[in-house]
C-alpha cells in the first residue's frame, strides 16, 4: 500500500483549457490524472453523433491529447482516468489504440466502462414496474418518453477500481459520476474498504474538489479576485492523498493561480444541494463536517470529513427533446442607447404579437446593463452602448423560424444608431431538456474491460 498518491485534475469539463493534462504531468510529479468531460447536455450531443456515426459519442479531444499524452505517461507511469467515453467507451478506446500505434506505444492497457447507457432499455424499465419519476416533480417519464435523447446512470467508483485492479493504464468510462474519478484511485491504491463511509466521503470531497479543473485553484474566483496571480498560466489542482482519508489540496510550482482556504472553500460549496447529505453511489458525504488547515504556500489541509452509506438507488440522467429557440441582437449606440434598445424591443414584440406566432416564453436582456443581475441591475445615467438580445422559445419550429426574420427589418424600421447584425437569420436550435430520476441499484449492471495493445 503507497502512503501517498498524487492526483492531478486534468479538465473540468469538454472544453476545458486543452493543454491542462500535458501541463500536470510535465510539470511535477503525480500517479494520476483525471479529465473530467461531460455535462447533462454532453450526453444527448453524444447520443445524436454516435447515431449519425457508431465510431463517434465521445469527446473528440481525447485522441489528439492523447498523441502528446501517452508518451509522457508511458514514461512516468502516470495513469489517466477519464470519463470522456461519453456514450461510446469502446470506439474511444480504439481512437487512443489508433494514435498509440501511430506514435510506436506499445504495452498500452485501457480499462472501459460500460453499463450506464440505459436509453435502449427504457420500455424494458418501465414495463418492470420503474417509473423513473421526475425527481422534483414526480411526473411519471410516460410523459416525455417519444423525446427522449439519451438516458445514463451516473456510476460510482467501483468499476474503475476493478479496472485499476486488472492493470489499466488508461481508464475509459461513460457516465460516472465526476468525484467517482479522484476516489477510484484512492481506493485502489490504500486498499480502502468500500463500505467505510468515511473514507469514501473523504475520496468523495476530493474528487469534488478537483472536477472542475481550475476553478478550484484560483479561476472564476469571487473572493479578491484581483490578487489571483498569472491566470494566463494558472496550474490546475493536485490532491495528494494519505491512506487515512487526509489529504492536501495543492498544484505545481511556478504556475498561475492560487490555492488557499479562500479558493477551495468557494468550490467546495459549489453545486452540491444539501451540504449535510451530498449523495454519490458510493456514499453520502456530510460537508458540513470538512476542515480547511492552511498547509504552506499553495497548500491547503482538508481533513475530519464524515459521510453514511450509499442510498439503493442511483441517479439517471435523462435528456429529451423540448422544442426549438432562436436569438437575436442588436447593439445600439449613445446617446439614448438604453432608451433605443427597450424601444426596439417593444416594437419586435409587437410585431410578433401581430403575426400570431406562438412562443412559450420571450426573454429580453439589454447587455451592458442588466444580463447579469435581471431587476437588480442599478439604473445608469447615460450608457454607450447597449446590447438587445432577445430570445424565443417554442414546440412551433416555424414560429421560431418567423422569429429570425424580424431582427434585421428593425435596422432600418426601428431606433436610430444600430449596428452588430451580421451572420444571417438566427436559426431555430433544438432545446434540450433534463430529467433527473432514479433506478435501483439492482437494476443496473456496470462492465468492466480491459484490453492490451
Amino acid at each position: 500500500m503507497k502512503q501517498k498518491i498524487r492526483i492531478a485534475s486534468g479538465q473540468g469539463f469538454w472544453g476545458d483549457l486543452i493543454d491542462a493534462p500535458i501541463k500536470q504531468a510535465t510539470g511535477g510529479d503525480v500517479d494520476y490524472i483525471m479529465m473530467d468531460y461531460l455535462a447533462e447536455v454532453t450526453m444527448s450531443i453524444l447520443q445524436k453523433q454516435k447515431l449519425k456515426d457508431p465510431k463517434l459519442g465521445y469527446a473528440g479531444d481525447i485522441p489528439p491529447l492523447m498523441e502528446k499524452l501517452l508518451p509522457i505517461i508511458k514514461k512516468k507511469n502516470i495513469k489517466i482516468i477519464s470519463n470522456g467515453g461519453g456514450v461510446n467507451p469502446v470506439a474511444c478506446k480504439n481512437a487512443i489504440f489508433d494514435v498509440a500505434k501511430k506514435i510506436g506505444i506499445k504495452g498500452l492497457k485501457i480499462g472501459i466502462v460500460t453499463g450506464d447507457n440505459i436509453l435502449d432499455r427504457i420500455d424494458d424499465l418501465i414495463n418492470d414496474g420503474n417509473e423513473l419519476k421526475h425527481m422534483d416533480t414526480g411526473e411519471s417519464i410516460n410523459t416525455i418518453r417519444e423525446k427522449i435523447l439519451s438516458a445514463n446512470v451516473y456510476l460510482g467508483a467501483a468499476p474503475v477500481v476493478e479496472a485499476l485492479r486488472r492493470g489499466a493504464d488508461i481508464v475509459i468510462t461513460g457516465r460516472v459520476t465526476d468525484t467517482g474519478l479522484t476516489l477510484a484511485p484512492m481506493i485502489y491504491e490504500f486498499g480502502w474498504d468500500m463500505q467505510n463511509s468515511d473514507l469514501m466521503s473523504a475520496g468523495t470531497v476530493a474528487g469534488h474538489i478537483l472536477e472542475c479543473g481550475g476553478q478550484a485553484s484560483g479561476g472564476n474566483f469571487l473572493g479578491d479576485w484581483k490578487s489571483v496571480p498569472g491566470l494566463a498560466r494558472i496550474g490546475f489542482p493536485i490532491a495528494e492523498a494519505f491512506p487515512d482519508g487526509t489529504f492536501i489540496i495543492t498544484k505545481h510550482q511556478n504556475t498561475g493561480g492560487l490555492v488557499n482556504i479562500e479558493t477551495v472553500s468557494e468550490q467546495l460549496v459549489y453545486e452540491i444541494g444539501n451540504p449535510e447529505d451530498y449523495i454519490t453511489p458510493d456514499c453520502v458525504a456530510d460537508f458540513t463536517s470538512i476542515k480547511l488547515e492552511n498547509a504552506g504556500a499553495n497548500r491547503v489541509k482538508v481533513f475530519g470529513i464524515k459521510g453514511n452509506p450509499p442510498t439503493e438507488f442511483y441517479k439517471v440522467s435523462v435528456s429529451y427533446s423540448d422544442g426549438f429557440s432562436a436569438f437575436g441582437s442588436l447593439t445600439y449606440c449613445w446617446p439614448d442607447a438604453l432608451e433605443k434598445a427597450k424601444a426596439a424591443d417593444k416594437i419586435l414584440r409587437t410585431r410578433l404579437d401581430d403575426l400570431n406566432l406562438v412562443f412559450n416564453e420571450i426573454r429580453t436582456e439589454f447587455q451592458g446593463y442588466n444580463a447579469c443581475h435581471g431587476p437588480l441591475a442599478n439604473d445608469v445615467a447615460d450608457l454607450n452602448e447597449v446590447v438587445l438580445r432577445i430570445g424565443v422559445r417554442s414546440h412551433d419550429k416555424k414560429s421560431v423560424e418567423r422569429f429570425g426574420m424580424e431582427i434585421a427589418p428593425l435596422i432600418l424600421t426601428g431606433p436610430p444608431g444600430v449596428t452588430g447584425f451580421a451572420g444571417g437569420r438566427p436559426k431555430p436550435s433544438e432545446v434540450v431538456a433534463y430529467w433527473p430520476c432514479l433506478i435501483p441499484k439492482t437494476k443496473v449492471e456496470a462492465k468492466v474491460l480491459v484490453e492490451e495493445l
